[in-house]
């Protein structure tokens, strides 16, 4: 796919837009001035492949905790700001990576401009990010896809003419068409970089399918520079979908794809928690090289789809067939399966001891 060219910017050592890769990005859910809880959660989020982190700073405390921050992690840092365009200043001063503000929440044109002097004195970027739900609708209407994006260009207008335009726009809404047209329409009309969302989308399993329809249909269409799948759950699940995602198009190389088969009547082996104990084995002990994983339940498409991944096995009445690169290896009980399977991708991958 050809992806939309956009000016480049930088949070921290994270490049978005131009050519840099699609980044992904969570959200904290612990209070922000408990650094020691936060510090913890972004850890997780790092070692689950996170590449920018978002706090929400609510008061001066939550500001402050942000040097503290930045001293204990690696990857970037953003400050959540409303309202108060004191907290940004502050938040700025502790060391911030990146602003995420409304310029038409956070005060008079005054203030708007002390925040986009001081970022812009710091290299650090704005992203202006308008949710359906927060709209002034006595100035756009009712929630629209040409609302989100009015709303938004307004505000970009506003630092553009204070000369700040290390900008990043999202544009927001738990209506899947409505967040697509928006960001589509928005696409064609500027050329900053854009950071993917469907706001509110649910608990895991809905908000799952609600981002992956949305973010994964602008991003085949080359639109989107990073995202966030905003998830009522575990933020590390929230990282783990959106990966999942940019692999499901090319766009991200993961230590391991598993590919299994869905199951049916031909199926006599247990291939559920065959294919989960993979999985899980493969967490823990990643290849160092990408590897492609095959997890088969027949003898009917189970060759096949195992001969086009790297390994995989083939089930069959209590034992399988291991293959590598389109060749039979060897039948394997199916107590032995995960063993085995395990002991090809080390070999594949250059990981094996012997």
């Amino acid at each position: 796919m050809t992806r939309r060219l956009t000016r480049k910017v930088r949070v921290g050592g994270v490049e978005i837009g131009g050519d840099a890769p699609v980044s992904v990005q969570s959200m904290t859910n612990t209070p922000t001035a408990d650094v020691a809880a936060t510090v913890g959660q972004i850890k997780r989020l790092e070692a689950a492949g996170c590449d920018i982190v978002r706090v929400a700073v609510p008061d001066r405390k939550a500001a402050g905790a942000i040097k503290e921050m930045k001293a204990a992690i690696t990857i970037p840092l953003v400050a959540d700001i409303h309202f108060d365009h004191k907290l940004a200043l502050a938040a700025l001063e502790s060391g911030a990576d990146k602003l995420r503000i409304n310029p038409g929440n956070i005060g008079s044109r005054d203030k708007v401009e002390e925040v986009a002097r001081a970022a812009k004195e710091r290299g650090v970027p704005i992203r202006v990010g308008v949710n359906a739900g927060s709209i002034d609708r006595s100035r756009y209407g009712m929630p629209s896809a040409e609302a989100l994006v009015e709303s938004a260009l307004d505000e970009v207008r506003v630092l553009e003419e204070l000369a700040f335009e290390d900008i990043v726009i999202s544009l927001k809404a738990f209506d899947v068409p409505m967040t697509i047209a928006a960001y589509k329409r928005a696409s064609k009309l500027c050329d900053y970089p854009l950071h993917l969302g469907v706001t509110e989308a649910g608990l895991a399993w809905e908000g799952t399918i609600r981002s992956s329809v949305g973010i994964g249909t602008l991003l085949a269409e080359g639109i989107g520079d990073t995202l966030r799948v905003s998830l009522t759950a575990d933020p590390v699940e929230e990282v783990r979908v959106g990966i999942e995602i940019l692999s499901a198009l090319g766009l991200r190389e993961k230590p391991f794809t598993l590919i299994s088969c869905p199951t049916c009547g031909r199926c006599a082996i247990d291939i559920s928690a065959i294919a989960s104990e993979a999985r899980r084995r493969l967490e823990e002990k990643p290849p160092s090289r990408p590897i492609t994983v095959a997890v088969m339940g027949c003898v009917v498409n189970g060759p096949g789809e195992a001969s086009l991944a790297d390994v995989g096995i083939a089930g069959g009445k209590g034992a399988g067939a291991l293959f590598a690169k389109g060749v039979m290896l060897r039948k394997v009980s199916e107590s032995a399966l995960v063993d085995e399977l395990m002991k090809e991708v080390e070999r594949l991958a250059g990981d094996s001891e012997s």
